[in-house]
């Protein structure tokens, strides 16, 4: 790769990812970039790019992870318990006929989140106890063009909006409309499927079962598979795992960037000061920007 070769990586953060290698030639840009949850996970080519490449080209390059720093158990675990609230309030506390509190359990389990934890949630929610929480996305750009969404998850939407469009000011983005980004961003289920809950599965016929189940692509790991539907397949694929006897690790909604855009070392910094701030807000669940860097930024990030 020459030196003004472009590394074409998407950085989304999630505060529920954890850290993925995406590759041996990009494993200590991962490391170092993300070591202090963005997202080396979760993008396509198009606009600026020509000839996008195929999308599972694009995931072996940044994997199922996109660079996800490590974020904080705590907040992992009241991110899950918010999803727990919600599900069994929409849905009732039995899982076997409440697929959304099915998915979070799962999601739960594969965070190594305490049973104790989980079943406290699902006891409380049931009792009409804790807080109602409604689910707002806040579209906008940081410094340089880069877009940013933001999915959260709130009791108090007031305050959320203000202390988002807080973030947005102090690091001098502006904050949109929503479906502003409509055009920047597709939204996708993501599932996370670790070799072990194959149970010996042939691999090449699991692949076949999932495309023929709609998935839109599945891409092989050293870890495992992770599988790509549709939005709107999110259901039918869970409902297939299940079928197969197949659990997954984490299955997810997630947004992943159509259009990339350039950033140098002063709007990514820029960047990854916004979305630091946002992820540190527990309203916050996810952070997706369509940020693309050289290497040579990318170096520069690795200082610091």
């Amino acid at each position: 790769m020459g030196s003004t070769s472009t590394l074409r990586i998407t950085l989304v953060r999630s505060a529920g990812n954890e850290g993925l290698d995406p590759g041996a030639a990009k494993a200590r840009f991962t490391a170092a970039l993300f070591a202090a949850p963005i997202v080396m996970d979760k993008p396509y080519f198009s606009g600026p790019y020509e000839n996008p490449p195929p999308m599972g080209r694009i995931f072996e390059t940044r994997k199922h992870k996109i660079f996800a720093r490590n974020a904080k158990l705590s907040k992992l675990f009241t991110r899950i318990g918010k999803e727990i609230a919600m599900a069994v309030k929409a849905g009732g506390p039995n899982p076997d006929s409440n697929s959304r509190l099915r998915m979070a359990i799962q999601n739960a389990r594969g965070m190594n989140m305490p049973k104790d934890n989980v079943d406290r949630a699902i006891k409380k929610a049931a009792g009409g106890e804790g807080n109602d929480f409604a689910e707002m996305t806040y579209e906008g750009y940081a410094p340089g063009g880069v877009a940013i969404f933001v999915d959260t998850a709130t009791n108090n939407t007031t305050r959320t909006v203000a202390n988002v469009r807080s973030y947005f000011t102090k690091c001098n983005g502006t904050l949109g409309t929503q479906g502003s980004l409509s055009h920047v961003f597709d939204r996708k289920a993501e599932f996370v499927i670790e070799t072990a809950a194959l149970k010996g599965r042939d691999i090449d016929e699991f692949e076949m079962e999932c495309i023929d189940a709609g998935a839109d692509d599945v891409v092989r790991d050293d870890e495992g598979l992770i599988i790509l539907t549709p939005y709107s397949a999110f259901g039918s694929m869970q409902q297939k795992l299940e079928q197969l006897g197949v659990s997954s690790k984490s299955a997810e909604l997630k947004r992943f960037p159509v259009t990339l855009h350039p950033a140098d070392i002063t709007a990514a910094r820029n960047v990854m000061k916004l979305v630091d701030m946002l992820d540190d807000d527990d309203d916050v669940n996810a952070v997706y920007h369509n940020m693309d860097v050289t290497e040579e930024v990318a170096a520069e990030l690795e200082k610091g």
